[in-house]
């Protein structure tokens, strides 16, 4: 008998208990995806995780306002430009972050049948850790060798070149951190903490704050001191994650002894992985394009596009938060193998997606003037940013549900449905607002993302059907491995 199958024995013990309290904080977390009520699980993983990517979106308009408080267009350019980059180092994070937290999850629920699985579960978190810290490196010495082309490719002009290239220089030298923060993050959702996940973010945005004050408006470092605040507040959130797993995971394992390029462990976390990466990529894309080409007809349409933004990123975060927040407790049923469960959870992170948005929604329609006046007493910003509000909305109930086939396509490791809905998401989109402006303007570019995201839905819609019993073969299986084996024969 291995040293690991005590421990997996006892956590299966408490994860069925019928109380939380009975198993202290680790059995605690575990109860939520084993065994709690679906409600009552689904407001401890997600919302948590909804609070802290709403702090993340407050501290990002904290920050601008201190670079902007330094009276340089130049400077809150540089940060404008280096958005995209940052998006791609969260992504690098989240290829083995998603993968191998989504891994995890199902090696957790397996071992309450088979807890042998303990150990497979060291090398999953020890090639998360360690694949996102290596390849935060090779990205951020690449970045660093190509600084100057790098920078060009951005967009910057001559105006904010210097600033870009020191803000994108910075990041880059603290790649391996980012990406590490976003792994670590995933790992602690995995166990179903997803409360000491919000805490990891509230600790890095309070400390990035504090560093922001001292950087840029007592040293007056500029977007150099900004990008150094964001990298040591990291530095903070990796501190917190990983003493909290060091000290109360009994399975995740951060010693690189456990690193391992073992098939079984690499092809479950690049699979879902790279779904993570395209999706972000294509992210990035999307926003380029639709900026082109919304400039063409002034700074009106901007404008509305930006107060619209973030009037609707309030529903999207508490959307995001569901669909991502109950990934892990997708994944620990299926690797269980409880399919009431799992069917129970998605039912219920569904109908909780409807109803965020159709209650936003209509609070919005009602008070919409009063809503807009808030952010704009411009009129010709307020008629079409009605438009864009609109169209926004109803994108966002597609995109959610969505969002939630591909969090379970994630957690039953079926790499190729995720795939293909990330990048539907680019691809479809890039030619449809390419027609939309050529055919009808303006309003083409409005509904582009609406017509392009109904798309995606159809299209995961019907993967998600022809999944169906492939899922429920792996969920008879009642193990990852086995499942995997038997999902690959379903396909066969």
């Amino acid at each position: 008998m291995s040293t690991s199958e005590p421990a997996a024995t006892a956590a299966s013990t408490a994860a069925e208990s019928t109380t939380p309290s009975s198993a202290g904080a680790v059995g605690s977390n575990r109860w939520y995806l084993s065994a709690a009520p679906i409600v009552r699980a689904l407001i401890r993983l997600c919302a948590p995780m909804a609070a802290g990517m709403i702090v993340g979106a407050v501290y990002n308009v904290i920050n601008a306002g201190f670079i902007g408080s330094l009276h340089d267009t130049a400077l809150l350019a540089a940060i404008t430009f280096g958005t995209p980059l940052l998006g791609l180092v969260m992504a690098v994070g989240g290829v083995f972050g998603v993968g191998g937290g989504a891994l995890i999850s199902r090696l957790l629920g397996a071992a309450e049948k088979n807890p042998a699985e303990a150990d497979e579960i060291k090398h999953a978190s020890a090639v998360a850790v360690w694949g996102s810290v290596i390849a935060g490196a090779v990205f951020g010495v690449a970045g660093l060798l190509l600084l100057n082309p790098l920078v060009g490719l951005l967009g910057a002009d001559a105006a904010a070149y210097a600033a870009t290239a020191s803000y994108v220089a910075v990041m880059l030298a603290f790649v391996p951190v980012l990406a590490l923060t976003f792994c670590l993050e995933q790992l602690v959702r995995a166990e179903g903490a997803a409360r000491q996940s919000m805490i990891g973010l509230i600790l890095s945005t309070v400390g990035n704050l504090v560093f922001d004050v001292l950087f840029i408006l007592v040293l007056h470092w500029g977007v150099a001191g900004a990008a150094l605040a964001m990298g040591l507040s990291n530095v903070i959130a990796v501190i917190y994650y990983g003493a909290w797993l060091q000290r109360n995971s009994e399975f995740v394992s951060l010693s690189p002894r456990w690193f391992t390029l073992r098939g079984s462990i690499l092809k479950p976390i690049f699979g879902v992985g790279v779904s993570e990466l395209l999706q972000s990529s294509f992210l990035i894309v999307t926003s380029l394009v639709l900026n082109n080409l919304a400039v063409a007809y002034g700074d009106g349409p901007l404008a509305a596009m930006g107060v619209a933004v973030r009037i609707a990123q309030l529903p999207e975060f508490l959307v995001m938060g569901i669909t991502i927040g109950v990934l892990p407790l997708l994944a620990y049923a299926y690797g269980k193998g409880d399919r009431e469960r799992l069917n129970s959870a998605l039912k219920a992170a569904a109908v909780a997606v409807g109803v965020i948005v159709l209650v936003f929604s209509t609070v919005v329609f009602v008070f919409r003037e009063p809503v807009f006046e808030l952010f704009s007493d411009d009129h010709a910003v307020l008629g079409i940013g009605l438009t864009i509000l609109t169209a926004q909305l109803v994108a966002a109930i597609v995109n959610g549900l969505t969002g939630l086939m591909t969090s379970l396509f994630q957690a039953t490791g079926r790499s190729v449905p995720a795939i293909v809905i990330s990048m539907a998401q680019g691809v479809l989109f890039i030619p449809i607002v390419l027609l939309g402006n050529w055919w009808f303007g303006l309003a083409g570019i409005i509904w582009s993302l609406t017509v392009s995201e109904i798309l995606v839905f159809l299209i995961g819609g019907g993967m998600w059907l022809a999944s169906r019993r492939a899922i429920d073969r792996g969920l008879a299986e009642g193990s990852p491995e086995r499942a995997e084996e038997a999902l690959a024969m379903a396909e066969g």
